[in-house]
């Protein structure tokens, strides 16, 4: 008898952790078995500098109601360099995240997003929403709130009626990825892809400091889970399914704000409005306050079209890892997948904001281990993209977003091993430079755990 009941308790301790370790929001982040460090470049030098600061995810604990996730928010992608004058560089936020396991909707009074973070995307790094602490102050016709600008009315907690956009105002400090650190938190206010992927590229900082991002858009497959809101439902990137049950092909999701038809702003600056900064690291920069630097430029507009998101810049429906359905946030792009206001979570939550960062864990919980769950693999699911091919000087390999490291190698017709290099965990691309090889045939060799798969390679200078 004693054995059956040890048996029973058994099987049920160990359905509830399966059923637990099915929940996305555990099993989903990224986890650094590698020992994988961060890295950045320094402006003026385009070899990006090692750091001894682990990257990605640490470790991943659970209880009955939540999940901790410690990370150090530092990217396996390169970040920096930050050329507004930002002297900050991304540094460790020795960070324990906490999440409900079972998010719910909010069906109180809206909580509006605020500054700092927000959510936390897979690899660890912070989520911001569109501020960036800057605002209009109207008794004094200037910017106040931020660096080099007098303090807002009311302190930096008070509502203002006018608030900057980090977008439009701060895209020459961000790096390629998409990303910039405010007192040394690294963090995105918007899509994580880098600026060169994009079908119009409207910052040229890639060409100098390359990088990849976190995920690359695929318009032709559902974008994958990308990050958390601290009210814990996931984040998706640009793509999805056409229609909520999951049917219809694969769409852009659109974003329900648009720019309002506006020609002045009440008690603000008029549209077009030349200001030019007088404190601050960009001092005696002038900037155009055209339609979107302020948030307040956009107005909601519902629209019955599956593809387009509510007023949080979500909706309820299928993807990949919640076949039953959840809601969901996407990253907003338009269509020349240029980031689109809200860009992730806002400016209103969906659901109960009881996420946080806590200094400790207070209570008894389970460790996740990503590197002992046992998964098939399909290399189709890479989605490996090689180009050129044939190619000249340089073969790029990109692939879908990875929770190992893809390593990659380049074999002449004789079998000799002739260049290596690798795509790190929560990265997408690799760039193999081919200008010291001979005309010919190569194999690339691509290597994910023991799994391995050699594709045809063409050099023809």
């Amino acid at each position: 008898m004693k054995n059956k009941i040890f048996n029973l308790i058994a099987f049920v301790s160990l359905t509830t952790i399966s059923i637990a370790q099915s929940n996305p929001i555990i099993t989903q982040w990224i986890q650094n078995h590698s020992g994988i460090t961060g890295r950045h470049y320094v402006q003026g030098n385009s070899t990006p500098i090692i750091d001894n600061v682990l990257a990605n995810v640490q470790n991943v604990d659970y209880s009955t109601n939540w999940v901790y996730v410690s990370a150090t928010g530092i990217p396996s992608y390169i970040t920096g360099p930050f050329t507004d004058g930002n002297p900050s560089l991304a540094e460790d936020q020795n960070a324990i995240y906490k999440l409900p396991l079972n998010p719910t909707q909010n069906t109180g009074n809206s909580t509006s997003t605020f500054g700092g973070n927000i959510g936390v995307f897979i690899n660890g790094v912070s989520l911001f929403d569109y501020r960036d602490g800057v605002a209009w102050d109207n008794s004094t016709n200037a910017l106040c709130g931020g660096p080099g600008n007098p303090p807002c009315p009311g302190g930096p907690q008070a509502t203002q009626s006018w608030n900057r956009d980090a977008i439009p105002a701060e895209m020459g400090g961000f790096d390629c990825a998409k990303a910039h650190p405010a007192m040394g938190n690294y963090h995105h206010h918007q899509n994580p892809s880098a600026f060169d992927l994009d079908l119009l590229v409207v910052s040229n900082i890639c060409d100098s400091y390359p990088a990849d991002g976190l995920y690359v858009i695929d318009i032709n497959s559902h974008s994958p889970l990308i990050g958390f809101a601290y009210d814990g439902f996931p984040i998706y990137g640009a793509y999805a399914y056409a229609n909520i049950d999951g049917s219809g092909g694969i769409v852009r999701m659109k974003s329900g704000y648009s720019l309002r038809n506006i020609n002045t702003r009440t008690n603000g600056p008029n549209v077009g409005q030349i200001y030019t900064i007088p404190n601050g690291p960009n001092a005696g920069n002038q900037e155009v306050m055209d339609l979107g630097y302020f948030r307040e430029d956009y107005e909601f507009i519902s629209n019955s079209g599956s593809d387009y998101l509510d007023s949080h810049n979500g909706r309820f429906a299928v993807t990949p890892e919640y076949p039953s359905g959840t809601y969901a946030y996407y990253t907003t792009v338009d269509e020349n997948h240029n980031s689109a206001y809200p860009y992730a979570v806002g400016p209103i939550f969906y659901g109960n904001v009881v996420g946080t960062s806590v200094d400790t864990i207070n209570e008894t919980t389970t460790n996740y281990d990503s590197s002992l769950t046992i998964n098939t693999f399909d290399f189709s699911s890479l989605n490996l993209v090689i180009y050129p091919n044939p190619s000249q000087d340089f073969i790029a390999i990109q692939s879908n977003l990875l929770e190992n490291n893809l390593k990659l190698e380049l074999i002449n017709e004789i079998g000799q091993l002739v260049l290596e290099s690798t795509i790190l965990q929560g990265s997408t691309l690799s760039i193999i430079e081919t200008y010291t090889l001979y005309n010919g045939i190569y194999f690339l060799k691509v290597s994910y755990n023991k799994n391995t798969k050699t594709y045809k390679i063409i050099i023809n200078k």
